[in-house]
């Protein structure tokens, strides 16, 4: 049981429909502070947590998870963020931390955590509203959008991740709604070619350009391949490097895609920095490529390991798919599934003269060899994530209904 002093205190600023901040804290002055300042969003109801006795998992014993939450860690910041990290990614509210964290355990593990955002102390009062304010409108457009964001990334070069992307993205286009298909691979993007699409404007271009485009304006940027699938990728004439890109720009036009189409799948260059790190955080589904060798396997273990541990990205995020499988290669299924601790392996046949003449000709596997092998292989997986869609819509819709009926 929970001692009264830990027993959530409301504090009525809205009506009762609105959006709920818990303040989590171990020092009573700081949580009075802290409220006292998010009090002045009005579109927030403040709650309050003075934690004393032994539990150090901040949403300990609640009966309704809040919306946002603002921890103040403690001395204890590794068992709280440690027991925040015990929860499952569903489970945890949009995270905000001030307070003693270490900077670099501290920050990895707030990463890792969910952590939009840490705040110095003594905590100013305008970073703290322009940090509410920041999660109350990420939010908003995500309840909004509705739109997948999938990324595909190799475990090492060459494996099939741009293969797969796009053809992902033209069978989503045709069975699950509007999509885009996303080149992120500044230097060496291939997807205006294997879709035999000439882009007449930049990636860069519309990053240079986002905070002042709508979904009008960004259908317009795009190559269109169909009516429905939409390419956004660089031109071969200009040099792109990642730092030309500001996180905050690509921020904003993720969230901008996801607004506009029902699907975003990403091609992502074999590359962990700020570019692919964030896409990879938000992503609703990852796909990491690989074939069947010791050194595939060895670059995907640690990939995998990377994105577990680093980034907190969890399990059931990740699919496995392993490319030109051959039953009789020595490195077995078996041996891929305990390298990476996954049970869950997807795999496309090797077929690589379909494959060949279909990347040449700029036409999709599904309208190039529809009864190939390779395509039948790659219209399972696109079934699998529209199948997987159907159901997580479902239960956030369920979700959302339980956090915020009357």
């Amino acid at each position: 049981m929970l001692k009264s002093s830990e027993a959530p205190t409301v504090s009525r600023v809205t009506a009762k429909h609105g959006l709920q901040l818990l303040i989590s804290s171990r020092d009573a002055a700081a949580l009075s502070h802290l409220q006292t300042i998010s009090q002045r969003l009005s579109s927030l109801q403040v709650s309050t947590r003075l934690v004393s006795n032994g539990h150090t998992d901040p949403l300990y014993g609640l009966e309704r998870m809040p919306d946002f939450l603002l921890l103040r860690v403690s001395h204890l910041w590794r068992e709280e963020l440690a027991a925040l990290l015990q929860r499952p990614v569903h489970e945890r509210p949009p995270l905000l931390i001030c307070g003693p964290l270490e900077e670099r355990d501290g920050m990895r593990l707030a990463m890792q955590a969910g952590a939009r955002d840490f705040l110095p102390e003594p905590v100013v009062a305008d970073e703290l509203l322009a940090a509410l304010a920041r999660m109350i409108h990420e939010t908003q457009v995500g309840q909004a959008a509705g739109g997948k964001l999938i990324a595909v990334i190799n475990a090492k070069g060459g494996s099939g991740a741009t293969l797969l992307a796009c053809n992902l993205a033209q069978q989503l286009s045709t069975r699950g709604g509007s999509t885009l298909l996303l080149d992120l691979d500044l230097q060496f993007g291939s997807v205006a070619h294997c879709l035999d699409v000439v882009p007449t404007h930049s990636h860069m271009e519309v990053l240079q350009q986002i905070e002042e485009m709508d979904s009008v304006a960004l259908r317009g940027f795009c190559s269109h391949f169909s009516p429905t699938l939409h390419v956004l990728g660089g031109r071969s004439s200009e040099l792109c490097l990642p730092q030309d890109v500001r996180l905050e720009q690509l921020e904003a036009l993720l969230r901008l895609a996801r607004s506009t189409y029902d699907w975003v799948v990403v091609d992502l260059p074999r590359q962990i920095d700020h570019l692919t790190g964030i896409t990879l955080e938000q992503a609703d589904r990852i796909y990491i490529l690989l074939q069947q060798s010791l050194s595939h396997l060895k670059d995907a273990t640690r990939l995998v390991r990377i994105m577990r541990e680093e980034l907190g990205v969890q399990g059931e995020h990740l699919q496995i798919v392993v490319n030109r499988y051959d039953k009789a290669s020595p490195v077995s299924l078996q041996d891929i599934a305990e390298a990476l601790r996954c049970t869950d392996l997807q795999k496309l046949p090797n077929d690589y003269a379909v494959v060949s003449e279909s990347q040449n000709t700029g036409v999709p596997l599904e309208l190039h060899a529809p009864r190939a092998p390779v395509s039948i292989g790659m219209r399972e997986l696109s079934q699998a994530l529209l199948g997987t869609k159907s159901v997580e819509q479902s239960l956030l819709q369920r979700t959302f209904g339980r956090l915020f009926r009357g």
